[in-house]
C-alpha cells in the first residue's frame, strides 16, 4: 500500500466506529486502498485517526462481518479481493426491514428481472442456454413427482441471472432474488403448473433473442405472483 494519506486525519464527531468505516468506504471508493491490500495495524490507524483502539477494533469485526476484510494470523487485515459466501447480506436485511406497499416490491422485481433477463440473453453462451433448459426441465419432473420446492424455481432465475456473467448484477440480484422466496414458496405448492408454464414463455422469448417478449412474458408472470405476496 502506497498512499496512508487516507488515515492521517482525525475523524470527526460521531459514532467513532461508524466514522472510522466510513473513512475506509471513501478510501476503497477513491482508490486510495484496494483489493489485496493490508490496512494499516490498529495502533498506526489508531493514531492517524486520534481515536481509539476500541474503536478501531469495532469497525474492523464490522468489516468483517460485510465480507471486506479478513483477518490473517500474524499478517493483518487484508481488504478481500473477492466476497465470501459467509458474508452478512446487508442489503438483504435493509430491504426486509424497509417498508413499502406491495406493488413497491413488485416494481422493483419487475425493472430487475425484466433488466437482467434481457442482459443475459445478450451475454448468455451455448453451456448458459442448456442450464437454463435443465431448470426448467427438472422442475417440471418434480412437478410431476409433487416434490417441487421453491429451489426449483429459483434456480431459473439464478441461472439466467448467472448468464449475465456480470458480478455486480449478480450480487445484487441474489439479494432481491431471497428477498421473494417466501411468496414464491406459497406458487410453487399452490400453482406449480403457472410457475412452470411462465418459465417456458420466458425461455422461449430468451432463446427467440425477443426483449418485448421477455418483458411481456414477466409481467404477465409477476401478476400471478403479486397474488401471493
Amino acid at each position: 500500500m502506497n498512499n496512508i494519506d487516507w488515515f492521517s486525519n482525525p475523524v470527526n464527531k460521531g459514532p467513532v466506529s461508524r466514522i472510522v468505516l466510513e473513512r475506509i468506504k471513501e478510501a476503497l471508493i477513491s482508490k486510495e486502498i484496494k483489493p489485496g491490500d493490508y490496512l494499516p495495524s490498529e495502533s498506526e490507524l489508531a493514531k492517524g485517526f486520534g481515536v481509539g483502539k476500541s474503536s478501531i477494533r469495532e469497525a474492523i469485526k464490522m468489516l468483517e462481518a460485510m465480507g471486506v476484510v479478513e483477518i490473517k494470523r500474524g499478517q493483518g487485515t487484508m481488504i478481500c479481493e473477492q466476497p465470501s459466501a459467509n458474508t452478512i447480506d446487508s442489503l438483504l436485511f435493509q430491504f426486509l426491514i424497509q417498508k413499502s406497499e406491495i406493488q413497491d416490491i413488485v416494481d422493483l422485481r419487475a425493472m430487475f428481472e425484466i433488466a437482467y433477463t434481457i442482459m443475459a440473453m445478450d451475454c448468455a453462451s451455448k453451456e448458459d442456454i442448456k442450464e437454463i433448459e435443465k431448470t426448467i426441465i427438472d422442475f417440471e419432473d418434480k412437478i410431476n413427482k409433487g416434490e417441487q420446492s421453491p429451489k426449483d424455481d429459483l434456480k431459473f432465475h439464478y441461472t439466467i441471472l448467472n448468464s449475465t456473467h456480470n458480478p455486480y448484477v449478480i450480487r445484487i440480484g441474489e439479494s432481491i432474488l431471497q428477498l421473494f422466496k417466501n411468496s414464491i414458496n406459497k406458487s410453487v405448492i399452490q400453482t406449480p403448473q403457472w410457475a412452470l408454464e411462465d418459465h417456458k414463455k420466458i425461455f422461449e422469448a430468451f432463446c427467440k433473442k425477443d426483449s418485448e417478449g421477455i418483458r411481456n412474458s414477466i409481467n404477465s408472470s409477476l401478476n400471478r405472483w403479486k397474488e401471493n405476496l
